[in-house]
């Protein structure tokens, strides 16, 4: 076995928030040059085919990693499941109405996007959301009742069964 280096939580924390600037460019950059290129409403469109399409590869992820472990793709077992870094990211879980929401609390995506004045075209990333749900189990899909970017605390997340 090779030995690695270890590195503090905080500078572990820092290389995540980086690399989580650099995605939210890379969608802002691409997200913008499509609407400059298109025009509002095509360019709005292409990009929510994409979140869908990136959302969907997601989810299909999660449920082969979910079923690898042995057990159902539920609600519950998704975080299981998840490639998100359990570092960098101020997640937990709130109880609203009767509903388990998941809440995220300083999301560096928003943070970019919201510096870069381009929180409606951002707005259009979350679609990855539901997409990712949906794909993971298509009973279920994933709402936003708040966001970081909207100028909420938090992005809380509910996982609601489909009508």
């Amino acid at each position: 076995m090779t030995d690695r280096p270890t590195i503090p939580l905080e500078a572990a924390t820092q290389a995540v928030n980086d690399m989580t600037r650099r995605v939210a460019l890379l969608y802002l950059s691409f997200a913008r040059t499509l609407v400059d290129t298109f025009g509002e409403e095509l360019g709005r469109e292409l990009i929510a085919k994409i979140m869908r399409d990136y959302g969907t590869r997601i989810g299909q992820a999660t449920r082969k990693r979910v079923e690898a472990l042995g057990l159902d793709p539920t609600p519950e077992n998704f975080n299981r499941g998840s490639d998100l870094s359990p570092i960098g990211f101020n997640a937990g879980t709130a109880t609203v109405e009767g509903e388990v929401r998941r809440r995220v609390y300083g999301c560096v995506l928003a943070e970019v996007w919201r510096e870069y004045g381009e929180t409606e075209l951002a707005d259009l990333y979350c679609l990855v959301d539901p997409a990712k749900m949906e794909a993971y189990n298509p009973e279920f899909t994933m709402t936003h009742t708040r966001k970081v970017l909207w100028g909420d605390e938090c992005c809380e997340m509910a996982t609601r069964k489909k009508n």
